[in-house]
């Protein structure tokens, strides 16, 4: 008797065809499944608790999936519709119950502000890059089901369909690894753009959550990368490591230092920043200094501290970069900051708020020497070669087994220094256009920490301005992906997110390009419990908070929609939560 003929199909679902003989011996004709295929097909999970689906429009509620130990799926509704998605943000985690669902739906994290479509699921802004889950919904026998499989359930998320095999004429050429360049690659393929796609990042490792390095000190690559190679082969995604020399505009070529050339129809330009340093007496020639920027970086100051701590540190420099690495390294050593302003974060969050982080840093020890100037670095007594000590303007002497420099970071343009093709600021970067199109450049964009871009967000006219925030660089690459994959979409507006760990997690939104001159206080600052709102008049330009989400997530919203309370309310006692959501985007 002949075998069964056996077809492997998608998802190990197999079909067997039986001879005559076969037939008769198991008395039927049937079709069988491997256990397998059994096991991942789509069941129907009784939500618990509920006998209906009866929330309100605007309303979210998360329940517990009957039959999957830990299961949980988020139901929101929007108009007459309600929807059944991963509870969790893709992103950290953070639960989305607690985030601002808009008219139209939009479903923003509490958290750091990524935002996701809930009709699909779909990433709308960073820095989510997996989209949510989307399960279909419906009421049964007086109760509430969802149809999905378990793995998926317990994931809380599912991934982005890039696979893609390149072909065309279409090549394009990404010169940077970071939060811009990851942005962009992954939406061109996301929204079906299926040409040749180069990444060319001087770091020899693939991109990176950059943010756990200052804020964690995290040195393996693992835990940080964001994708793996083979995830970017299947995407047909080149990542190349190497470092950009220079660019021809004119026969529209990047070259690296190896020596290779890489020719393009369009270009990004997402090279980001380069740390500071200090250009005074011993910060050049003694070790044990350090910038902080890559991962070898924090390799090398874990090593500097050793795994029983016990150092002293000073960190020159009481901006976010320095106030995190401050923060990060207080628990078994002896950390000092020293800062020019009179509290960490003056210009930014003014004195108010910058006592509060100095508060709470203080707490876990860390000293601070504030409006203080550096002098030089002096070599220790024990090692010429290693810094020994700090020395202040006022005569003050810092003892320093190591010294980090978080003093800010510049364009990272060398390799278009002197080219005739493009005109940089005088900061290093390069004017775009709404679109992040460089001047003069068709097809060529600049994103992330080079570009300066006209900012259409409250207190700003179209005012350029340079703005280095993570979600800013992802979203920008985003935005140039939708004008590159579909032309005729216009770039779609966003309001700057960050968040900083500062002692406890800080938010923020907004931007203050014409800066701000008036302040108002919400909550219990002293508790480090508040929300900040920056005006300059009478309109709010920027919110900071701590401990009151969604504060933070609620006002961007806000401001997208030209519906943000003006500062006089918001000192009378008004609430943003209290302010109901327009449909209309106004930015």
């Amino acid at each position: 008797m002949p075998s069964p003929s056996q077809l492997l199909l998608p998802h190990n679902l197999r079909f067997y065809f039986f001879t005559s003989k076969t037939i008769g011996r198991l008395g039927a004709q049937r079709l069988q499944f491997t256990t397998s295929a059994a096991r991942i097909m789509a069941q129907e999970y009784k939500l618990k608790g509920l006998s209906a689906l009866d929330l309100k429009s605007g309303e979210k509620r998360e329940v517990e999936v009957e039959g999957i130990e830990g299961g949980k799926v988020l139901l929101a509704r929007v108009g007459s519709t309600t929807h059944a998605l991963s509870p969790n943000c893709t992103h950290y985690g953070a639960p989305l119950k607690l985030g601002v669902l808009t008219p139209e739906g939009r479903l923003t994290c509490a958290w750091h502000g990524a935002c996701f479509n809930v009709g699909t699921g779909d990433v709308e802004d960073a820095p989510a890059l997996d989209p949510l889950a989307k399960f279909e919904v419906f009421e049964k026998s007086g109760a509430v089901y969802i149809k999905g499989e378990e793995a998926t359930i317990k994931a809380s998320r599912r991934q982005p369909n890039v696979k893609c095999k390149a072909q065309g004429k279409e090549k394009v050429v990404v010169v940077g690894g970071g939060s811009g360049a990851m942005g962009t690659v992954q939406a061109l393929r996301e929204q079906g753009f299926n040409g040749d796609i180069s990444m060319i990042s001087k770091e020899p490792y693939l991109p990176i959550d950059r943010t756990k390095l200052s804020k964690a000190l995290i040195a393996d690559k693992s835990k940080v990368e964001w994708r793996s190679q083979e995830w970017f082969d299947n995407a047909s995604i080149a990542t190349i490591s190497d470092e950009v020399s220079s660019v021809d505009f004119k026969s529209k070529s990047v070259s690296t230092k190896s020596g290779k050339s890489y020719p393009y129809t369009k270009l990004i330009l997402a090279s980001g920043g380069t740390p500071k340093a200090l250009p005074l007496p011993g910060f050049k020639d003694l070790s044990n200094i350090f910038l902080l920027r890559t991962i070898p970086d924090v390799q090398a100051i874990n090593g500097a501290v050793g795994e029983k701590g016990g150092k002293k540190i000073v960190v020159i420099g009481s901006s976010f970069i320095g106030m995190e690495v401050a923060n990060a390294l207080s628990s078994n050593n002896d950390v000092t900051v020293v800062g020019m302003e009179s509290t960490p974060l003056e210009r930014v969050m003014g004195k108010e708020v910058g006592k509060v982080f100095q508060k709470l840093i203080s707490d876990k020890g860390v000293k601070f020497h504030m409006e203080a100037s550096v002098d030089s670095a002096k070599p220790s007594k024990d090692d010429s070669s290693k810094v020994g000590s700090v020395s202040l303007k006022d005569g003050t002497s810092l003892e320093a087994d190591l010294v980090i420099l978080g003093i800010g970071v510049a364009p990272a343009t060398e390799y278009l220094k002197d080219n005739s093709g493009v005109q940089l600021e005088k900061d290093g970067s390069i004017k775009t256009s709404e679109s992040f199109e460089v001047q003069n450049q068709a097809g060529v964009y600049a994103i992330g920490d080079i570009a300066t871009y006209p900012y259409h967000g409250p207190g700003s006219n179209g005012d350029f301005t340079r703005i280095e925030h993570w979600n800013v660089a992802q979203n920008a690459g985003r935005s140039v992906a939708a004008s590159i994959a579909k032309p005729s979409v216009a770039p779609k507006p966003f309001i700057p997110v960050f968040w900083s760990a500062q002692g406890s997690q800080l938010r923020y939104c907004g931007n203050t390009p014409n800066g701000w001159d008036d302040l108002v206080l919400q909550g219990k600052p002293d508790e480090a419990k508040f929300a900040a709102f920056y005006g300059k008049g009478d309109t709010v330009v920027a919110v900071a908070s701590m401990q009151m989400d969604p504060v933070m997530t609620q006002s961007a919203e806000l401001m997208r929609r030209g519906n943000m309370l003006p500062l006089s309310e918001l000192r009378k006692g008004k609430s943003v939560m209290d302010v109901g959501l327009p449909s209309e985007i106004k930015i």
